[in-house]
């Protein structure tokens, strides 16, 4: 018997429905869980071809249908095949897309500091309220399950998690299943208790495993990377007098060099969730202590999928700022083109 494409819909629909109910899924059940417009009758003469075939059983009398060990292998191998299918199609891009946008970037930053004689730093993209997008378990050995999350962004972050006791490979199956079932689409922040208490239940004896699962998901996406900065410009500062007295240049020549206090400046802005557009600190209010006597003109660009990073200007007080937030929203305007939309 032919597995058809409305067979493999339904019998998605059977499992998907399974795992999140954990009860026997009926012929109307699935009417409205598919997009297939078919009526009761019909469902129920392919549910029973797949029951024929395997794929799903009927635990007593009257009952809907539930996955068999062969209909939970059939879905995964469906979904992972999929999934681990975009996940190559990510890698085989992701170097080739880093490169082109690391000499964007440094372009961008270099523009910058020409069009308008200031100091220009320009972050790389950083992860920000990104959605999973795969979540995958497998056996390193005995005791180790390697993690491996895939996030809106194209990021991938891995993970090694020990176990106490060592599991088959159909309990890894049904984890996988049961992990994205629940958890792709969301970012970590929309993950909560009640939700979590649910996919424990339903893992059973596994339960402190999903727990674990879920702590590595949200370190491995939580972790802090080195942040990339690109600068431009430097030099410019000695163009104003007012920035050379008393080693002032100095200090902001070793705040380009180091770039340990752009970091802060680079967090500050990205934490800030209502600054999606322009922000203008003056003096005193630069979030940078050796920025004190500049004014600083940052904007936050978004690549979309949750990739954001930040642009800056410092020069003095007396900065052309008309020409600067000008020359920002031309820069945020051909990284929209040239990148986000790509």
């Amino acid at each position: 018997m032919e597995l058809t494409e409305r067979k493999m819909k339904i019998m998605q629909a059977v499992v998907r429905n399974y795992l999140e109910t954990g009860e026997p899924v009926g012929s109307r059940t699935i009417s409205k869980y598919t997009d297939l417009n078919l009526s009761s009758a019909t469902i129920r003469n392919e549910m029973a071809d797949l029951e024929e075939m395997g794929y799903i059983v009927q635990p007593h009398t009257s009952a809907g249908r539930i996955p068999t060990d062969m209909g939970y292998r059939l879905y995964v191998d469906t979904m992972m095949e999929s999934k681990m299918r975009e996940v190559e199609e990510i890698k085989e891009n992701l170097l080739e897309k880093e490169e082109r946008l690391d000499q964007l970037l440094k372009q961008t930053a270099k523009l910058l500091a020409t069009n308008t004689n200031y100091a220009t730093m320009v972050s790389a993209p950083s992860i920000h309220r990104n959605k999973l997008k795969l979540i995958q378990l497998s056996k390193v050995n005995k005791k180790q399950l390697l993690v491996v999350v895939v996030v809106e962004g194209n990021v991938i972050k891995n993970s090694i998690l020990d176990v106490d006791n060592e599991l088959n490979e159909e309990t890894v199956l049904k984890l996988n299943i049961l992990l994205n079932t629940h958890l792709n689409g969301l970012t970590i922040e929309e993950i909560n208790l009640a939700m979590i208490t649910a996919i424990k239940q339903q893992a059973g004896v596994h339960s402190d495993i999903v727990a674990e699962v879920i702590d590595a998901i949200a370190s491995a996406i939580h972790e802090e990377e080195d942040l990339e900065i690109y600068t431009s410009g430097a030099t410019n500062i000695f163009k104003y007098p007012e920035l050379v007295q008393n080693d002032k240049a100095s200090e902001l020549i070793g705040t380009f060099e180091e770039k340990e206090k752009l970091n802060e400046l680079v967090i500050k802005t990205l934490a800030e969730e209502e600054n999606t557009g322009i922000q203008v600190y003056i003096g005193n209010e630069s979030p940078v202590e050796t920025m004190r006597d500049c004014s600083i003109v940052t904007a936050t660009y978004d690549l979309g999928e949750g990739m954001k990073g930040t642009i800056g200007i410092i020069g003095p007080k007396r900065m052309d700022y008309d020409k600067v937030v000008d020359n920002l929203k031309g820069v945020m305007h051909q990284l929209d083109s040239i990148y986000k939309k790509e």
